[in-house]
């Protein structure tokens, strides 16, 4: 009689996943009963449990469903730049969400699934966990964008669902062939089989591995896959562009790190058109946002220059390119989120501020013109701030792969992004006589995620390494699928 085998499902490393789950029950239930300000606070708590639950993990690398679930160091620190994103979020909500017509406990139930999703990505251990997540992720992103009872967020969230809906099919497509050349879904079985002669048919691993960036491609907004990003981020509430282009873009690179930093990290030929589309990234990105008039679709078109440079880590090893990537990420997550925090306090409406507007905003709100300043400089990668350090690691992953060229294109489209981010900075410090254009009122939830963000990218740009430290743990990166 053959012996019953139990299932490898064990608690702890699906932990942190269950408890942003139980909050988007619990805010979906609960909503019926409480009002919408306790819901946000319940969602904040399970972020929390889930931090503490990633931490409990944190060395062990432990699995479930048999190598499924992944709860290794980079799927951890990982995780914790996804709950920092959200609870960002959530506090920005608290502030704003009745002005973008916001205020009902939906927001924070749609918001914790999309949580979930972008965590099940972070822990994947296969392609078809990692696809769930994308899925739960991307459904969510598609309802939050066109939440809001507005002409402009309803063609935001269309548009955002078309196009990704494209992007998925691609990623599906992509992942069927990448099964059929290498027989196997799970990350560690691709790898094994794309590094050496077990690859059955290497034409189709390599339209596999192509159709998967093509697929990412959308989600990150990696030109020229790109178009919905600034009408998305334009047209969405403030607060949800500050979701999408944060926990959503975090959660994407976290498959893209996955997959091509692990699985198909030995597959032919994707790394050299993942540096073309890195350089184009670059190149538009950061030359549309010099000819924009919006301050938050400026903070769009910032976004899609911030991917290519995010991608750059990419085209590093996994030994440079995977703590500069997660560095990157929590730098990105904690200056960007506040930037549209400081936009989602001042704007009269969910267009933003014309950048015409914040001319003199430092003599009206000095400290949120001090704190936008110091965000745009840590974005433009200005010393002593924390994104000079991240550009300066994701260039020398980069370069010491060989990438050269595109390192150059990066440096040189840094000078297009010093501009644009400089003249906004300089506007906010001239004089203006004008009365205020700005929302009035008090706003402490968003200014105490502005002050969260600006001290932490500056202590971090001036001691680096208490993050670097962190994600350039030994191991943490070469173990991706289990190389």
């Amino acid at each position: 009689m053959t012996p019953l085998t139990l299932p490898d499902v064990p608690l702890a490393p699906m932990l942190p996943i269950l408890l942003t789950l139980l909050g988007a029950i619990a805010a979906t239930v609960l909503g019926f009963f409480l009002p919408r300000r306790a819901v946000a606070i319940i969602a904040l708590v399970s972020l929390g449990l889930s931090a503490v639950s990633m931490g409990t993990l944190w060395n062990k690398g432990q699995t479930a469903f048999g190598g499924s679930l992944q709860a290794d160091n980079a799927a951890i620190a990982l995780g914790i730049v996804l709950l920092i994103g959200s609870a960002l979020a959530i506090l920005v909500s608290l502030d704003t969400a009745g002005r973008a017509r916001l205020n009902f406990p939906e927001f924070d139930a749609i918001l914790m699934f999309a949580v979930t999703g972008t965590l099940v990505i972070a822990f994947s251990g296969d392609l078809v966990t990692m696809l769930i997540g994308l899925e739960v992720m991307s459904l969510s992103g598609y309802v939050l964008a066109t939440l809001q009872d507005s002409r402009e967020s309803e063609e935001s969230g269309l548009k955002y669902f078309l196009l990704g809906a494209t992007g998925s099919a691609i990623l599906i497509y992509g992942i069927a062939l990448v099964y059929g050349a290498t027989g196997s879904l799970n990350f560690t079985g691709i790898a094994a089989a794309s590094s050496g002669l077990q690859v059955l048919n290497s034409p189709l691993l390599v339209a596999g591995a192509l159709m998967l960036l093509c697929g990412f491609g959308f989600k990150v907004a990696l030109a020229p896959f790109h178009q919905w990003t600034p009408d998305v981020y334009g047209g969405a509430p403030t607060v949800v562009s500050l979701f999408l282009s944060t926990v959503v873009k975090v959660g994407a690179f976290a498959g893209m790190l996955r997959v091509f930093g692990g699985a198909l990290h030995n597959a032919p030929n994707w790394l050299g058109v993942l540096a073309v589309l890195t350089a184009a990234t670059l190149v538009v990105g950061n030359l549309a946002a010099l000819f924009q008039t919006n301050f938050k679709r400026l903070l769009a078109y910032s976004a899609v220059a911030q991917t290519g440079f995010l991608a750059l880590t990419l085209l590093g090893t996994q030994q440079v390119g995977g703590p500069a990537l997660a560095y990157y990420l929590l730098i990105y997550t904690l200056t960007t989120a506040a930037a549209l925090a400081v936009v989602a306090a001042l704007q009269r409406s969910e267009a933003g501020l014309e950048i015409s507007d914040m001319r003199g905003l430092y003599y009206r709100h000095p400290g949120y013109a001090v704190a936008l300043a110091i965000c745009l400089a840590s974005l433009a990668g200005l010393p002593p701030f924390a994104g000079f350090m991240a550009k300066y690691m994701a260039f020398q992953a980069a370069f010491q792969n060989g990438f050269v060229w595109v390192a150059v294109i990066a440096a040189l489209t840094s000078i297009a992004a010093f501009i644009y981010y400089m003249r906004v900075a300089a506007l906010m410090f001239m004089p203006d006589h004008t009365p205020a254009r700005e929302y009035p009122g008090a706003r402490p939830a968003i200014t105490f995620s502005v002050a969260l963000g600006v001290v932490s990218i500056t202590v971090l740009g001036i001691l680096p390494n208490l993050a670097y430290a962190w994600v350039a743990f030994p191991g943490i990166w070469t173990q991706l699928a289990g190389t």
